[in-house]
This record gives C-alpha cells, sequence and structure tokens, in this order.
C-alpha cells in the first residue's frame, strides 16, 4: 500500500482550511491547492510530508502564498505584514 490513502483523507482538511482562510469556493481551494509548490511536495513521498497534519501542510501552504504574493506584489507586502 502506498501512501495515496493517507493524502486521500488529508487533503479535504486541506482544502477547507484553505477555503476557510480564503474564502473561496472549494473548487478554487482545490485549484489553488494543486497547482501550489506546496502540493507538489506533499504528492512527492520522498519528502515524507504526506505524514504530516493538514495544518502542518495548510501551514506550508500559506507559508508559500504569502512569500509568492510578497514577491510578485510588493504593494501588497505592507499590508499583509
Amino acid at each position: 500500500m502506498g501512501h495515496e490513502l493517507i493524502k486521500a483523507t488529508v487533503i479535504p482538511d486541506i482544502i477547507k482550511k484553505i477555503q476557510d482562510e480564503y474564502h473561496i469556493t472549494e473548487e478554487d481551494a482545490l485549484a489553488k491547492f494543486f497547482k501550489s509548490i506546496t502540493y507538489l511536495n506533499y504528492d512527492d513521498d520522498e519528502t515524507g510530508l504526506y505524514g504530516q497534519s493538514a495544518l502542518y501542510i495548510f501551514s506550508l501552504f500559506k507559508e508559500e502564498q504569502l512569500h509568492y504574493t510578497t514577491f510578485f506584489q510588493p504593494e501588497l507586502s505592507d499590508k499583509l505584514l
């Protein structure tokens, strides 16, 4: 058995946290997560992230979003801090 079952049970919790944090639809949350670097790392069994909690993965996702936003939209950085 691979880690697919573990991931499949944690991803809905991650998506719900994204929805709640960013006030977006489930569809938009899925799209944001599956297009993220966090998801690429989560999907790679070699990283070991499959064994982490939804909250931990979500915190990585939030951190990625923060850095992405401030890097590409520096005018927002003061509002985010």
